[in-house]
């Protein structure tokens, strides 16, 4: 219908990260958005809520900027710098680290 208000869940803003499992989840949310508005889209954000990891990844598609800001908040939090990720990072992508 012409007069239907735009589905706010189609306003990616940044797909580079998701998987197929993550385009999964964002049409399960677009359509328990279509099907029940924003009661079933806030009972779909719960349950994803369950899976972490991929939370992040569907939400930074749509809010890059503020989840990157978040995380870099919660790791200064710890007392991190974006140096000790990197070498983090290093240690865990360095051929010594993978088990055989």
């Amino acid at each position: 219908m012409a007069d239907e208000p735009p589905n706010p869940l189609d306003d990616i803003k940044d797909t580079s990260g998701l998987t197929d499992a993550d385009w999964a989840q964002i049409n399960k949310l677009r359509a328990a958005y279509e099907s029940g508005g924003q009661k079933a889209l806030s009972a779909a954000f719960d349950e994803m809520a369950h899976d972490p990891v991929r939370s992040i990844r569907v939400l930074g598609a749509y809010f890059p900027e503020m989840i990157r800001e978040a995380i870099k908040d919660q790791v200064a939090e710890q007392g991190m710098t974006e140096d000790d990720i990197r070498e983090l990072i290093r240690k865990l992508e360095s051929p010594s680290s993978k088990q055989h």
